[in-house]
C-alpha cells in the first residue's frame, strides 16, 4: 500500500499536459466555435420550448368556451341543412321538367299512332302540329304574310 508508483507510471503523466496542450494549440479556434454554436442552439431550443406553452392557452380558452363551439357547429348544420334543402328542391324542379317532357313524348307519340290508324302520314302530322304552334305565335305577334302569286310549271293544255 504504501509503494511508490513505478518509474514507467510516473513517465506518462507529464504527457498528459502536453498532450492537451498540443490538442488545443491545434484545435482551438474550432473547439471554441463549436462550444459557441452548441451554446447558440440550446438558447434558440429553449426560446422556442419556452414560445410553445404560450399557444397553448389559445387551445385551452376554446376548451374553455364550449358555447362558441356549440354555436358554431349549430351554424355549420344549419346552413348544411340549407343547402341540402336547396339541393332537393333544385332536383324536384329537375324531375317535374323530366316528366313534362317524357309527357310530350307520349302524346306525340300517341298522336303520330293515331295518324297512322287513320292512314296519314305521321310526318306530315308532325308537321302540322308544328305549323299548328308557329302558327299560333305568329298570330299573336304580326300580320299574317300573304303567299306570293305562283306560275304553274305546266301550261293549262
Amino acid at each position: 500500500p504504501g509503494r511508490a508508483p513505478s518509474p514507467s507510471a510516473r513517465s506518462h503523466l507529464p504527457f498528459v499536459p502536453v498532450a492537451v496542450g498540443s490538442l488545443l494549440s491545434s484545435y482551438g479556434w474550432y473547439i471554441l466555435l463549436a462550444a459557441v454554436a452548441i451554446y447558440l442552439l440550446i438558447q434558440k431550443l429553449s426560446q422556442s420550448l419556452a414560445a410553445r406553452p404560450s399557444s397553448q392557452p389559445a387551445a385551452a380558452d376554446a376548451a374553455v368556451e364550449p358555447d362558441a363551439v356549440v354555436r358554431r357547429q349549430e351554424a355549420l348544420a344549419a346552413a348544411r341543412l340549407r343547402m341540402q334543402e336547396e339541393l332537393n328542391a333544385q332536383a324536384e324542379r329537375y324531375k317535374e321538367k323530366q316528366r313534362q317532357l317524357e309527357e310530350e313524348k307520349r302524346r306525340q307519340k300517341i298522336a303520330m299512332w293515331e295518324s297512322m290508324q287513320e292512314g296519314k302520314s305521321y310526318k306530315g302530322n308532325l308537321k302540322l302540329n308544328q305549323q299548328e304552334v308557329e302558327s299560333a305565335a305568329s298570330t299573336s305577334s304580326a300580320v299574317p304574310k300573304s303567299k306570293p302569286n305562283k306560275k304553274p310549271l305546266r301550261g293549262g293544255g
